[in-house]
Order: C-alpha cells, then sequence, then structure tokens
C-alpha cells in the first residue's frame, strides 16, 4: 500500500480539494509532467494539469496543480519512481495561478475546445470531427489527417498516436470534447 492511500485512511473528514490550499509541481520538460500526471492520477491525487503561471514559466508549458497539504507525500512517491519535480511552489497569490489549459467556444453548429494551442472542432449534431489546428509540432498534420472527417466514436485517440505535447494537449482537447457531447 503506497504511503498516500495508509495517510488516507487515517483522515476521516478529508477537507474539500477546493479549499485546500494549491501547489505547482515544475518540471524540466513535457514527459516528466506527463509521466507524473499518470502516477498520481493513478494513485489517486487530486491534481491539475495546467499552463504555468508566467512568473514561473521554465520552459515546459505544463505544470501540475496539487493539494499543498500533500506535498511531502507527493513528493515522496514521484522521488521513488524517479520522476523529480524542479521546483515546487505554492499557489498564494493571484499572480501565481496556474492558467487552466481550456478555452471552449460554441459556434452555434459546432462546438471548439483548446488546451494549451491544439483545437479540435465537432459538429454537435452529428458528433463529427470537422477540424484539428494548431501548435507547431511535427505531428499535427497526422493528428489531423487521422482525425477529421470520424465520429467523436471512431476516431483514434490523439494521445494513442501523437508523441509530442501537441498530440498530448490535444488528447486534453478530445478527452473534454468528449466530456461536454455525453460520450
Amino acid at each position: 500500500m503506497s504511503l498516500f492511500k495508509s495517510f488516507k485512511k487515517k483522515i476521516k473528514n478529508e477537507p474539500d480539494p477546493q479549499n485546500q490550499d494549491r501547489g505547482i509541481l515544475v518540471f524540466e520538460n513535457t514527459s516528466e509532467v506527463i509521466r507524473a500526471e499518470n502516477i498520481l492520477k493513478t494513485e489517486g491525487w487530486k491534481i491539475k494539469v495546467m499552463g504555468p503561471p508566467p512568473e514561473i514559466r521554465s520552459g515546459c508549458d505544463l505544470v501540475i496543480e496539487f493539494p499543498l497539504i500533500e506535498e511531502l507525500y507527493v513528493l515522496r512517491r514521484l522521488t521513488e519512481v524517479g520522476v523529480k519535480p524542479i521546483k515546487v511552489v505554492p499557489v498564494n497569490s493571484v499572480l501565481l495561478k496556474p492558467v487552466d489549459l481550456f478555452q471552449i467556444r460554441d459556434f452555434g453548429r459546432h462546438l471548439m475546445i483548446r488546451a494549451a494551442n491544439m483545437k479540435i472542432a465537432v459538429d454537435k449534431k452529428t458528433l463529427m470531427i470537422v477540424n484539428v489546428s494548431g501548435g507547431g509540432c511535427p505531428d499535427v498534420p497526422y493528428l489531423a489527417s487521422q482525425m477529421v472527417g470520424k465520429y467523436l466514436t471512431d476516431a483514434p485517440h490523439p494521445g494513442d498516436i501523437g508523441h509530442t505535447l501537441c498530440g498530448y494537449a490535444l488528447q486534453i482537447a478530445y478527452d473534454e470534447i468528449r466530456n461536454r457531447c455525453s460520450l
């Protein structure tokens, strides 16, 4: 049993995560963010991948927001698996709040979700993907060619066929658009 799970069992009345003080984990590169996200979510931590505030941007365009009260346990677990953030920053100022990755635009018949620099748009009536665009990674044209013209239920998951920050961001947008279309 991980330290986190045993710690959680000791707490009877957990505070609402929305009311907790939050911290930001800053990593060297995107692949470390993705690996840390997978580990922490699998083990049940209430985390969120977001864009870094400008004051702490350090090359990687993503950070992980987490409950600050669990900093010791989060860092211990990440260290155990060899994923160590370069910085942990408490969110104690409006200027240090991470930036939400999502922007949602409803164009009537079409719904577009933007995550970071990647966008996906669907026809709300048919749930067909009508556009994939954005980013500057070399796999964006390939991702678009594999997804545009397919229904949300039939399109490949961008995370399965993309291998860059753009593919990761498109997966986030894809998950959100599927959620909003109740799939």
